[in-house]
């Protein structure tokens, strides 16, 4: 039976406890298979059978674990509760009577208030506590229900112990600060979802499609697959297609990160929430909104928490204990020194939400702020992974070469000129070798093979004029011949251009160029052999510095592996001093990297995810190469590079490294902080006012840490 999958938007989660409360109530849903809780995306997808878990269960779920779903834009909107009314009144309460009673137990602390605090009656003092700390106090209350332990349960017990030995003033500023402690966290929250939000305000909200030769205006909901969208100058390109008219300089950096512009014109594929400027366009549309580049952009950073590294399945674990742990120690402060304020600031200054938040915090800053630069990453598994690896795979074509091949050698035969000269098309060139690339480009004019292309765009860097040629005719796999002038011009393999000839080729020339792992196209004139052009795929400029700096950041071994033959490894791999295996099957790239894995090595494959997808899918890390628009390459890899530039590769590395340094640096923070605040609230030299204020402050702290991967060079 087929799995159906529903995403909700949930609101209210300010932590990651949030999100564990919210999964924990949709699974208890009849027919759900699993759930996954989003805090940066506030939203829930939720897998489940057919029929099963409607949006009516799904809203009361969410209710009842004290969060809601939004409606929905053909739903009327839900009455608000009486509860939700009166959290803004109740907000502007605790915080004037918070800030006066702060006031005055400061005061009294120093001797000034003392007649003041004293003279407050007790119910007075009882109706200021509740107001204050009413929404923790409520959802304190539904979780006990639930046999649920949360972060304000360590506080609400504090703020009964304050009351239990008659400190009002004080129960109440410490329900002051749990109403402060829940601003500090929604703000952390905010801040870290904030990545995610900037992504998705520049995703299009319209587009202007032609029907009939009008041009209607209409929201990009409505755009369907093969419409015609037009974009005017400085407009945002709205869908992914093809353009079929018209020409546009397109900023791709909301894709690709490249802040350079790059031309279009017919038959350029273009991207969703690019920008078109000096020009404009018809588009077809080949995706539209969620399934376009920039929809799976979003949604693979929404998602990126899913992926959750050691480090947090460890702090995860550790919140889980931490709370029964803390109880214990309040339970022996009061057994062993018989002191209830100590006992209530033990209970008050514990910082659970600390340790949740230390790594997701940190891995969406990065994870955002990678996105922004066309670097996505799938999560904060392979962010932790990434500083352990020890060995790099590295596929050749189109990964550290461009990808086509490009005309490296002219190689005429000697006695050929008088031949050239009798033909017009080369007459006017007195450069035997520009000669023979005039007629290989005449007879490759509409040849779709790949050396063809290369041969076009060689000419066109020489001016090369063509004209009509006739009787083409293709040999697959083999060459092509043409009519031109009266002449018959032949170009393909050495095998090709024997059979024409009847003679055996062979040039001095032809050994050196075979060992440089260049591809040879023979050419002849009526059955006359008359020279050679050689193509070969160029390396990317940036691959050798790019190789070093990945060296210099730890990982010494590196190994090319390719499906091309032994001398064009071998001649690459030298350049770059790395090791090489050649003539490779896309299985046999699996069982390298299987047997590296075996031996206990951590691998990152780096490939351009489509050929090398199973091998990138088995790596512990598959970074897939320019991958913009390639469904396939972000599916199988685990971190995506929209953008062909090798010096992304150490720059991925560098993220990786300073996030893990991060998140082990508030891990550190919080442990230490805690373990002091608890060891000075249970000696009695922390009251519980400061207890209070002080458990907001690793919020704080984790933030600004986290905040500096935003920020990352």
């Amino acid at each position: 039976m087929a799995v159906h999958k529903t995403e909700v938007p949930i609101q209210g989660m300010d932590c990651m406890e949030c999100t564990r409360h919210v999964q924990q109530a949709l699974a208890q849903i009849p027919g759900v298979e699993s759930v996954e809780v989003y805090l940066a995306a506030e939203k829930a997808i939720i897998q489940h059978k057919p029929g099963s878990a409607d949006l009516t269960a799904i809203r009361k779920a969410v209710a009842e674990a004290g969060y809601s779903v939004p409606p929905t834009d053909n739903q009327d909107p839900q009455p608000q509760s009486p509860t939700n009314l009166a959290k803004p009144i109740l907000t502007l309460l605790a915080i004037l009577f918070g800030a006066i009673l702060f006031v005055l137990v400061v005061g009294e602390g120093l001797g000034v208030f003392a007649q003041i605090t004293a003279s407050i009656p007790w119910p007075i003092s009882l109706v200021v506590v509740i107001l204050i700390g009413y929404p923790a106090f409520y959802n304190v209350i539904k979780a006990t229900l639930k046999r649920q332990i949360i972060s304000h349960t360590l506080m609400s017990l504090g703020v009964i112990a304050a009351i239990a030995v008659g400190e009002w003033a004080t129960a109440a500023v410490v329900a002051f600060f749990m109403r402060i402690g829940d601003y500090v966290e929604h703000f952390t929250a905010e801040q870290a979802r904030q990545a995610v939000k900037d992504l998705g305000e520049l995703a299009p909200q319209t587009a202007r499609l032609e029907e009939k030769g009008i041009e209607i205006e209409v929201p990009i909901e409505q755009v369907q697959v093969s419409d015609i969208v037009v974009i005017r100058p400085g407009e945002q390109i709205p869908v992914d297609g093809e353009v079929i008219a018209g020409h546009a300089v397109i900023d791709q950096s909301a894709i690709t990160g490249e802040s350079i512009p790059v031309e279009a014109g017919p038959g350029t594929h273009v991207f969703a929430a690019t920008i078109a400027s000096q020009g404009s366009m018809r588009v077809r549309a080949s995706r539209v909104g969620p399934d376009s580049t920039f929809g799976r952009v979003i949604m693979l950073v929404e998602e990126a928490e899913a992926h959750r590294g050691e480090i947090q399945r460890l702090a995860d674990k550790f919140s889980t204990y931490y709370l029964p742990v803390v109880l214990c120690i309040a339970l022996l402060t009061l057994l062993i020194r018989r002191d209830p304020i100590a006992t209530a600031a033990v209970l008050v200054v514990a910082c659970s939400c600390a340790f949740a938040l230390a790594t997701p915090i940190a891995i969406l800053a990065s994870v955002g702020a990678g996105a922004k630069r066309g670097l996505l990453i799938k999560g904060g598994k392979y962010l932790e992974i990434l500083p352990k690896a020890d060995i790099l795979l590295i596929d050749k074509t189109g990964t550290l070469t461009i990808g086509k091949p490009y005309i490296t050698d002219i190689l005429p035969v000697k006695d050929r000129q008088g031949i050239f000269d009798s033909l017009p098309i080369t007459a006017g060139y007195e450069n035997p070798q520009v000669q023979l690339l005039a007629l290989a480009a005449q007879a490759e004019r509409y040849s779709e093979h790949p050396l063809a292309e290369a041969v076009r765009y060689e000419a066109a860097r020489h001016n090369i004029a063509f004209v009509d040629i006739d009787n083409f005719k293709s040999v697959p796999g083999e060459g092509i011949s043409v009519k031109l002038d009266g002449y018959t011009i032949s170009l393909g393999n050495q095998k090709f251009i024997e059979q024409i000839t009847g003679i055996i080729l062979g040039m001095d020339e032809l050994d050196a160029l075979r060992n440089q792992g260049k591809s040879l196209l023979y050419i002849a004139i009526n059955k006359e052999f008359c020279g050679i052009l050689a193509a070969k795929d160029k390396l990317r400029e940036e691959v050798p510095q790019a190789i070093q700096s990945i060296r210099h950041l730890g990982i010494q071994d590196i190994e090319l592996l390719t499906g091309d033959n032994q001398a064009s490894a071998a001649e690459l791999a030298e350049k770059l001093g790395i090791t090489y295996r050649a003539e490779l099957l896309p299985e046999d790239k699996i069982s390298i990297v299987r047997d590296y894995q075996a031996g206990g090595r951590k691998v990152i494959m780096v490939g351009d995810g489509v050929n090398d997808a199973p091998a990138l899918a088995q790596a512990d890390v598959g970074i897939a190469m320019g991958a913009a628009g390639h469904n396939i390459a972000m599916e199988a890899a685990h971190i995506v590079l929209m953008n062909e530039d090798w010096q992304l590769i150490p720059e991925i590395l560098q993220i990786a490294q300073r996030t893990t340094r991060v998140i082990k640096g508030n891990i550190a923070f919080t442990l230490v902080y805690n373990f002091i605040g608890l060891s000075l609230a249970a000696l009695g030299f922390l009251p519980p006012i400061l207890a209070a204020a002080a458990q907001s402050i690793p919020d704080l702290a984790i933030l600004v840490n986290s905040s500096r991967l935003l920020r990352q060079k």
